[in-house]
């Protein structure tokens, strides 16, 4: 009668049932995946052989000679980086209510009908200067995040960071150097350098560029049709990319 029961019932806690991954060995888990891939990892270009043979060790020699990275193993083992997704998607509601979500879904018609597609965006740094951004387009979500991350990886960039608000001295590099602007589409984004403890002042989407950058604190204002979140975070981006170009150009 009890096994009866408690095939109606389910399996109590712990025998049967599957307990969620923490986060540490998820981690762990991912690490462990990366490391198998690079040591798979057959270069097909120069730059990928010079960097499988070890004589470039810095990713600083690849970016400040403008090289271009086509393999984006070539990221995986100069530096360790954190990924994610930025929702850029919306899922279905009443009345036009639903929660905002990492995939875009879009549909093509054809004679056999209905043809789904899932894209993303994908944000990709090491919180210690350096970030990227791809985007991805496939049938199924999980291709698609690869994609992203992918392409991501390939458009790393370095992001100068310092200490320049005016009522702070601490001389640790949390900020950015001076005020800069952004522009995609007809979103534009200013940052500003704010005191240490200030924090992140700025959308929910563009938190995520700017923690996995490494920018802790910052002001913000943003201008034009701010709920396209593909512009907000290219115009970030964009804004990003002026704290190297500027010392460039000088």
């Amino acid at each position: 009668m009890k096994k009866d029961m408690e095939k109606k019932q389910g399996a109590p806690f712990g025998k049967g049932r599957r307990v969620a991954a923490s986060p540490e060995s998820r981690a762990k888990r991912e690490e462990e995946a990366k490391a198998e891939i690079i040591a798979s990892w057959e270069p097909k270009t120069k730059l990928g052989q010079e960097v499988k043979k070890g004589k470039i060790k810095n990713i600083d020699e690849i970016l400040n000679d403008n090289k271009k990275i086509l393999e984006f193993e070539i990221v995986d083992s100069l530096i360790d980086t954190k990924s994610d997704l930025i929702s850029i998607g919306q899922s279905k509601g009443k009345f036009g209510g639903g929660k905002r979500r990492a995939w875009r879904q879009t549909q093509r018609k054809t004679k056999e009908g209905n043809v789904p597609s899932f894209s993303t965006l994908a944000v990709v740094g090491n919180r210690q200067g350096y970030v990227g951004i791809g985007a991805g387009k496939a049938k199924e979500t999980l291709p698609a995040r690869d994609k992203a991350i992918r392409k991501a990886k390939l458009n790393i960039f370095k992001v100068k960071r310092n200490c320049s608000a005016f009522d702070c001295d601490c001389l640790k590099p949390h900020t950015i150097p001076f005020k800069i602007i952004g522009k995609s589409g007809s979103v534009r984004v200013v940052l500003i350098p704010a005191p240490q403890g200030t924090g992140l002042v700025v959308a929910k989407e563009l938190k995520k560029v700017l923690e996995l950058a490494g920018v802790q604190d910052v002001y913000s204002k943003t201008f034009g049709k701010q709920r396209t979140t593909f512009n907000l975070v290219k115009a970030c981006i964009n804004a990003l990319k002026q704290t190297t170009q500027r010392e460039d150009m000088k």
